[in-house]
């Protein structure tokens, strides 16, 4: 091995332990890692390795990084015009009991994950349950849990559902209607719904001595609709956007689409969204108010980590990895793919259990692309690229429910709970969430070999 190879990989290494021992520094590790690798490529150090800050600066996507950042503001006022208040309300009308109630939450909460951010679902969602459950003097605490990892399951149904998400569509070359059917196959969106499915009947096991009745009958007030309005013209917009195909599926001659595009997209509806929100107001307060609002932590985490990742590509780490976890392949026979597919989705679940499913999906979707390859040349059995993508994708968004630290949904969730004074420990949490996690990984699992390989 290269001694750029195993400084990049000691680096690697190092920056994922501080971001899992030191969670509230993600931001500042990643960037410190990032600046590392700059540094020691400009110098050249090593033989062989360069790498400049331009070089840095093109292995951001630009693209995600304004997906995340408009979408995140327009959801931001969509929340402060009560609306996701209503909708739970009106769904809340119909449950005739607790255990209606967390299914038809956990749904609803899911349905509005599939299109908005994870963590902004639960923000939008948990305020409803904890209102119910007041009004009925029980805890609030499994409906949040549930609320919560309904919220990351759903994030992989769709192009705009995760950050993760985002991620496979850009290195697959995946747009919105691919999630849905992709080359005549059923995508990730149905894969998803097959898991939620499976999920919710836990659900309902889980709850079904919960017969409590539920009697409400006030309807949240909602004044404004432009930013529910201003969200939907976003995910619209994204779909009709998908099919205008980007340059490097674009025929000879044929029109195509700008890499930033999706960006562009959510960025215009986000600052229409403040422009109304400033001249109703009739001044700046909710507009810095949303700009304040905008997760910068995963910004900044997510604009480090393409620069790390870069760089330890650079230093062939991502070679090195790919061509380790091929080496299972053997001859490339079905079986050894299964193989190789197994170890992919189960290793997603255990580390995206315990680290944050977003840098893991950034560093292993490279890697992804080197076992194909090299899978496909052992044997001559030509692999899809969706099969360990998709696979990849489950594991990854799944595995993060597994324990209370492994999606920011969850973080989130668990939050909101212990202001009101309820202190969570991890096995109670796991109570909910392993059962959960299992069926629906197993259910995604079997899908996903079945339809692509």
């Amino acid at each position: 091995m290269e001694a750029k190879t195993i400084f990049a990989l000691i680096v690697f290494i190092i920056t994922y332990g501080l971001m899992f021992s030191l969670q509230r520094l993600r931001p500042i590790v990643s960037a410190a890692a990032a600046v590392l690798f700059v540094f020691v490529g400009s110098i050249g150090l090593f033989p062989g390795f360069h790498y400049t800050w331009r070089d840095a600066l093109r292995e951001i996507d630009w693209n995600v990084i304004m997906m995340i950042v408009g979408t995140m503001g327009t959801v931001f006022l969509f929340i402060e015009s009560k609306m996701p208040n209503l909708l739970s309300d009106l769904i809340v009308e119909h449950t005739h009991s607790v255990k209606w109630m967390v299914v038809c939450m956990s749904l609803f909460a899911g349905i509005i994950s599939a299109f908005v951010d994870n963590v902004a679902t639960v923000l939008m969602v948990a305020p409803v349950a904890l209102a119910i459950c007041k009004k009925l003097n029980i805890s609030p605490v499994p409906s949040i849990i549930c609320i919560s990892i309904s919220s990351n399951l759903q994030g992989a149904a769709t192009l705009v559902g995760d950050t993760t998400s985002i991620l496979l569509g850009k290195a697959a070359n995946l747009d919105f209607m691919d999630f849905f059917f992709v080359e005549g196959r059923p995508g990730m969106f149905w894969v998803t719904e097959a898991g939620a499915l499976a999920a919710t009947m836990i659900i309902y096991w889980m709850f079904r001595e919960d017969n409590a009745r539920i009697d409400i009958h006030d309807r949240t007030k909602v004044e404004d609709k432009i930013p529910a309005i201003l969200l939907l013209a976003t995910v619209v917009s994204l779909i009709l956007a998908s099919f205008i195909p980007y340059k490097s599926n674009a025929a000879p001659g044929q029109f195509y689409k700008p890499d930033i595009t999706n960006g562009l997209i959510c960025m215009f509806f986000f600052l229409v969204a403040m422009a109304h929100q400033a001249e109703q107001d009739r001044h700046l307060d909710k507009v810095m108010q949303a700009m304040k609002e905008i997760d910068y932590h995963t910004v900044t985490l997510l604009a480090g980590l393409f620069v790390v990742i870069g760089g330890i590509e650079q230093a062939g780490v991502i070679d090195l990895v790919g061509s380790t976890l091929a080496r299972l392949s053997g001859s490339g026979s079905r079986i050894s793919v299964f193989i190789v597919y197994t170890v992919i989705v189960w290793m997603s679940v255990l580390l995206s259990a315990f680290i944050d499913n977003i840098p893991y999906t950034a560093t292993m979707l490279p890697v992804v692309a080197v076992i194909t390859e090299r899978l496909s040349a052992a044997g001559g059995l030509q692999i899809h690229p969706n099969l360990l993508y998709f696979g990849l994708l489950v594991g990854a968004t799944l595995g993060g429910n597994l324990t209370p630290i492994g999606a920011s949904a969850n973080i989130t969730g668990l939050g909101i709970l212990y202001h009101r004074g309820y202190e969570v420990k991890a096995p109670e949490f796991m109570r909910y969430s392993i059962p959960f996690t299992l069926s629906a990984v197993l259910v995604g699992y079997a899908l996903i070999w079945i339809l692509w390989m």
